[in-house]
């Protein structure tokens, strides 16, 4: 589903909090690239990645959408702009074109955007290990997978539990849609430490198939 907030290309989020411009001083938009008084590109100040990138804080992003945003935002700091620009002004857009990325990085991963809304909510990111020893259910689906990851002796048994990992993936995405929703953000936490637990299972499944690929090639 397409996010519907908006941003313009060349000035980046213009609503939210409000900041002082370093260069005529007026007010200014906190995630905003330019001054909208002045023109001078502004430095990336204290903002989470759906307010730098002018996304509502919601798990479901459309990511064309999320491309094309932050696109239009690196093209206005693209170092050719500011060849005849002051020292300070074209650190300052480097300073901004890295926050970006980090913006864009964040959203885009599912993980870590499920993250950046658990910390608007004032809720501690999950940390891994230590929450999955706390769910009882994944603590047991763990030891399952991994006792039949490591007596798995072919292709075939590797691609069973691929393709397993690629379903708890695909339902911890809609729980976690669901959950963000309705503002349940025990089980966001819950889900998302599942989310992080998987992906990590499907790495090291990969890193298997690799092993038993290479010994029958």
């Amino acid at each position: 589903m397409a996010d519907k907030t908006t941003a313009p290309e060349s000035g980046g989020a213009a609503t939210g909090p409000l900041a002082a411009c370093w260069s005529c001083k007026g007010p200014v938009a906190a995630a905003a690239l330019f001054c909208h008084v002045c023109g001078a590109v502004q430095p990336p100040r204290e903002v989470d990645a759906y307010t730098r990138l002018g996304f509502e804080p919601r798990f479901d992003i459309d990511p064309a959408e999320l491309d094309k945003r932050y696109l239009g935002f690196q093209r206005n700091l693209h170092p050719d702009r500011f060849a005849r620009k002051s020292p300070r002004e074209k650190a300052i857009a480097e300073s901004q074109a890295m926050s970006l990325n980090e913006a864009y990085e964040t959203l885009k991963d599912a993980v870590r955007r499920a993250q950046a809304l658990l910390a608007r909510a004032g809720i501690a990111s999950p940390v891994g290990e230590s929450r999955t020893i706390e769910d009882r259910e994944l603590l047991m689906e763990a030891m399952e997978v991994r006792e039949a990851l490591e007596e798995a002796a072919d292709l075939d048994a590797l691609q069973r539990l691929a393709s397993r990992a690629q379903q708890e993936e695909a339902g911890c995405l809609k729980a976690l849609t669901a959950a963000f929703a309705e503002r349940d953000w025990d089980e966001a936490a819950r889900q998302t430490t599942r989310l992080k637990y998987w992906r990590k299972f499907a790495e090291e499944l990969r890193g298997k198939r690799a092993v038993l690929a290479g010994a029958s090639s």
